[in-house]
C-alpha cells in the first residue's frame, strides 16, 4: 500500500473512533480512488457502514475487500455479522466457519499463542 493511501486509512480510521464517519468515509474513497485494490480501506468502509446499520453497502464493500483478501479471517467475520443482520442465517454460518478454519489453519502454522 503506497504511503499517502496508508496514511487516508490510518487518518479515517482515526475519524471513525472519535466518530466523524462522514470524513472517514470520505477520506477512504479518496484512498480507494488512489489505490481501488486497498484492502484496508474497503474493511474499514464494511466496518463504518455496519455500524451505520447501511447493511447493503456494508456487503458491498465486504464483498470488494474479500475479491482482494480471500482468506482474511476478520473479512469473513464481517461477512458473518453482516449476513446474520440480514437474516440470512446460511450465509453467515458459511462466512463465520471460514473465519475459524482460517484461524485455525494460522494457528497451526504459527503454533499456539503464549
Amino acid at each position: 500500500m503506497a504511503e499517502d493511501t496508508r496514511a487516508l486509512v490510518e487518518e479515517a480510521t482515526f475519524d471513525f473512533t472519535v466518530g466523524d464517519n462522514p470524513a472517514a468515509i470520505s477520506k477512504l474513497r479518496k484512498a480507494l480512488e488512489s489505490d481501488p485494490r486497498c484492502f484496508a480501506a474497503w474493511h474499514a468502509l464494511t466496518e463504518i457502514h455496519f455500524s451505520e446499520r447501511k447493511l447493503d453497502e456494508a456487503l458491498e464493500a465486504a464483498t470488494r475487500a474479500l475479491e482482494i483478501e480471500p482468506e482474511d479471517i476478520h473479512i469473513h467475520t464481517s461477512l458473518s455479522r453482516i449476513h446474520m443482520e440480514r437474516g440470512d442465517k446460511a450465509t453467515a454460518e458459511h462466512h463465520g466457519a471460514q473465519a475459524r478454519m482460517l484461524g485455525w489453519k494460522k494457528e497451526l502454522r504459527d503454533g499456539p499463542e503464549e
